[in-house]
C-alpha cells in the first residue's frame, strides 16, 4: 500500500529529486472544501497504486515557495510528474475514476489493472 507523504518547502525539492517513478503532487489548503472532498480519492489511489506512484500533499499555506514554483493559483491543483518533468496539471476536484484514468498515462498497465 502506498502512503501519502505530507511535505513542505523544505522537503519537497529533495523528495522530487529522489523520486524514481511517477509522482502526483496535490497542492491543497486546509480551508478548501474541494480539497477535503478530494482527499478520500487520493487515499484510495495511493492505496491502489502502491509503490508505483508517489502521492505527495503540499499545503500551500505551509509551502508558499513550492506553490509558487509550480504556478499554483487555485486549489486543489494536481501536478503529475514523470522522470522529474511535469507531465500534466489538473485544477479542481477530480473523481477517483478521473484520477485513475489520468495517472494511467504514466503507470505501467499492470499497476492500474488492480484498480
Amino acid at each position: 500500500m502506498g502512503a501519502i507523504r505530507h511535505l513542505d518547502d523544505r522537503d519537497l525539492p529533495a523528495a522530487l529529486a529522489e523520486s524514481r517513478g511517477p509522482v502526483l503532487v496535490d497542492f491543497h489548503a486546509t480551508w478548501c472544501g474541494p480539497c477535503r472532498s478530494l482527499a478520500p480519492s487520493l487515499d484510495a489511489l495511493a492505496s491502489e497504486t502502491g509503490e508505483q506512484l508517489a502521492v505527495i500533499k503540499v499545503d500551500i499555506d505551509q509551502a508558499p515557495a513550492a506553490a509558487n514554483a509550480f504556478g499554483v493559483r487555485s486549489v486543489p491543483t494536481l501536478v503529475l510528474l514523470d522522470g522529474g518533468s511535469v507531465r500534466d496539471v489538473r485544477v479542481g476536484l477530480q473523481s477517483l475514476a478521473q484520477l485513475r484514468s489520468w495517472v494511467g498515462c504514466v503507470l505501467p498497465p499492470s499497476a492500474m489493472a488492480r484498480a
